[in-house]
C-alpha cells in the first residue's frame, strides 16, 4: 500500500514529495479547455503580453490539482475513503509555463471519525514551491482516511 493508514500519521509529520513537475503549455491548454474556462489570461499569449505578467498564467485550478495529486502517492493512495474538502486555498505567486513545482505536505490535525470507527479525519497542509523557492500555492485539505485493518487470528 503506497498510502499511509490513519494510525501511521502524526501531527507535524512532513512529506517532501520526490515527484517534481515542470508545467507545460499543453498542461495549461488542456486543463483550461477541459474545464471550459475561456479566460484570456490562460489562453491568449498576445493579450497577456500587454498585462503586468507579460505572459500566460497557468490555470490556478491546474496548480491546485497538481499540488494535491503529487501528494497522493505518499499519503492517501489506497487508504483514503473520501476527500472532505479544501480550505484556505491560496495562490500567492503566479505559475508560468516552464515553472518546475515541488510539493511539501504536513499533517496538521488528526481526529477520530464519530460515524466511522474504521477511519479518522486528517487535515493536510499542501504547499507548492517553484524553482525560485517561491510559494505559489497552498491549501488545507481534509480527508477521511482508513485505519489499519485488524488481522484475524
Amino acid at each position: 500500500m503506497a498510502g499511509l493508514w490513519f494510525d501511521e500519521l502524526s501531527v507535524g509529520q512532513r512529506f517532501d514529495h520526490a515527484i517534481r513537475r515542470t508545467v507545460t503549455e499543453t498542461d495549461n491548454l488542456l486543463f483550461t479547455t477541459l474545464s471550459h474556462n475561456p479566460a484570456q489570461l490562460h489562453l491568449d499569449a498576445e493579450y497577456m503580453k500587454g498585462s503586468e505578467y507579460g505572459q500566460v498564467l497557468v490555470n490556478s485550478c491546474f496548480t491546485l490539482s497538481l499540488m494535491v495529486g503529487v501528494s497522493v502517492g505518499d499519503t492517501t493512495l489506497g487508504t483514503a475513503v473520501a476527500n472532505l474538502g479544501w480550505d484556505e486555498v491560496r495562490f500567492p505567486k503566479p505559475v508560468f509555463v516552464g515553472d518546475t513545482l515541488n510539493i511539501v505536505t504536513e499533517v496538521l490535525d488528526l481526529r477520530e471519525s464519530k460515524s466511522r470507527p474504521d477511519a479518522g479525519i486528517v487535515t493536510f497542509l499542501h504547499q507548492a514551491w517553484n524553482q525560485r523557492g517561491e510559494l505559489v500555492a497552498s491549501c488545507k485539505r481534509s480527508g477521511l482516511q482508513r485505519k489499519r485493518p485488524h488481522t484475524q487470528p
